[in-house]
């Protein structure tokens, strides 16, 4: 059972890393991104690069992030921004650049499945009573612990934080105070972008990387953030933890239903609570 638990918390941590700037980037500017899961391919892909270069983990974690964040400036501002708050078009717009970035990443790495190895000072394991648990895994709910904590002083505690809450609020008059909500749209979106990147390369040693892992984790970051409601980070990271904790357990105890376990949350949230746990919007 404790093993079990602590699985899923790792992937669940993986999972609201992923799903906090989508969120975000929802909850803010109504931007239905349907390529948040090729910042995490892409992410992964330029971490292992970096890696193989250099042998630094620290290293490709800030690669993939700036990378990526320079992704979802460009797309931010020369593509989304013509499409403010029209939802259809930004899902086919983004849409497309999913199979882009799919076949990008194709041609540049191949389609050959990747484990990228943990690094030397995580591997190994630790002793859990009769058991062990890897140590890599613990470090991933630590970070994810750590993206969490660091997103809520950001939003709770500082002034841009207290900015893009009041974007989420009231747009209009954020604007009409002379808020330049441009440029903290792009801000935010480079942040979510960033955020899916570094989820990429630690999220890599767990599930791995290949063709077609951006629809699987896009997927599954938009279960999240229905769960959790739209808009709200503190709800991506307890739809989190619930996704994470259903998704592992029904594979262990229900294999042959593992798709269906996942949705059942969400199923049950939306006609309970329509707009998520924690929903903003």
């Amino acid at each position: 059972m404790l093993i079990n638990v602590l699985n899923g918390l790792s992937l669940a941590m993986v999972l609201f890393i992923l799903a906090a700037g989508l969120t975000l980037a929802f909850g803010l500017m109504r931007i239905v991104n349907m390529a948040h899961g090729s910042y995490y391919l892409i992410g992964g892909y330029v971490g292992y690069t970096v890696i193989q270069h250099t042998g630094n983990y620290l290293t490709a974690l800030v690669a993939a992030f700036v990378a990526v964040a320079v992704i979802g400036i460009f797309m931010q501002r020369f593509c989304l921004n013509q499409l403010y708050k029209d939802e259809l078009r930004q899902a086919l717009l983004t849409l497309g650049f999913l199979f882009i970035f799919a076949d990008l990443a194709f041609w540049i790495w191949g389609g050959d499945p990747i484990l990228l190895s943990e690094p030397a000072r995580l591997r190994g394991a630790i002793s859990l009573g009769a058991s062990s648990y890897p140590v890599y895994r613990l470090f991933l709910i630590g970070c994810g612990l750590a993206v969490a904590v660091g997103l809520w002083l950001f939003i709770e505690k500082t002034k841009l934080g207290a900015i893009v809450r009041a974007g989420m609020d009231d747009e209009e008059m954020a604007r009409g105070i002379g808020i330049n909500m441009p440029l903290i749209f792009t801000l935010v979106f480079a942040l979510g972008a960033g955020l899916a990147a570094l989820g990429g390369v630690l999220g890599s040693p767990l599930l791995g990387l290949y063709p077609g892992v951006d629809f699987e984790v896009v997927l599954l970051a938009f279960v999240v953030v229905t769960v959790g409601g739209l808009g709200s980070v503190e709800g991506a990271f307890w739809g989190s933890l619930l996704i994470g904790l259903v998704d592992n357990f029904g594979n262990a105890w229900f294999p042959q239903l593992s798709l269906f376990t996942i949705f059942v949350p969400m199923v049950v949230v939306l006609a309970l609570r329509p707009r998520g746990l924690m929903g903003r919007i």
